[in-house]
């Protein structure tokens, strides 16, 4: 039988070997899969790798990365025992958006490691990861709000970045985060 990290290991290859996005790859240093643990009850989504996440392999290891594990400390919990990932799984030129074909394209991907993590919570972080699972939604309105589709429970939140750039989002994100742990408790 093989494991959870196994089949997430053999996603990240079918990426590469499909050579998905190549004018993206191209660009990019490196393919950032995602990180954490594969039996996470939680799986955050953000929309692509940024300057630091391209360099070091690993998503939300930036500015917005550190207040993510700052918000994740103040819910007790840590990046050891979460998963983290990116809609697109390479960094866009001059961390522009991710194009809408660009998510077309790696959604497949992840959604199989969603089917791999088999997560109780999947919290997405902004709207380019939230218009990809949960279309015709406005993050504005239902952020901090847990939703069930199909069986999953979703949590839209703004983007931990939103924060830097304005400080009244600090507190939003915050809030809507504390919410995570009842939920969580909740999900049958």
């Amino acid at each position: 039988m093989t494991t959870k990290a196994a089949k997430l290991e053999e996603i990240k290859a079918d990426i590469i070997a499909k050579n998905i996005c190549p004018e993206l790859a191209a660009g990019a240093t490196q393919l950032v899969f995602g990180d954490g643990s594969p039996d996470a009850g939680i799986v955050f989504i953000g929309e692509a790798p940024g300057k630091n996440e391209d360099s070091q392999g690993l998503p939300f290891v930036g500015a917005a990365g550190k207040f993510l594990d700052e918000m994740l400390s103040g819910i007790g919990m840590d990046r050891a025992n979460v998963y983290i990932t990116n809609i697109v799984k390479y960094r866009p030129p001059n961390n522009r958006d991710p194009l809408p074909e660009e998510k077309q394209a790696f959604l497949p991907f992840l959604q199989a490691q969603l089917a791999v993590i088999k997560p109780k919570l999947v919290a997405t972080l902004g709207r380019h990861s939230m218009d990809s699972l949960l279309p015709g939604l406005q993050i504005s309105k239902c952020h901090g709000q847990a939703k069930r589709y199909s069986g999953q429970v979703y949590m839209p939140l703004f983007h931990p970045a939103a924060a830097l750039y304005n400080g009244g989002m600090r507190q939003t994100l915050i809030d809507d985060f504390n919410k995570i742990p009842k939920v969580l408790a909740a999900i049958k």
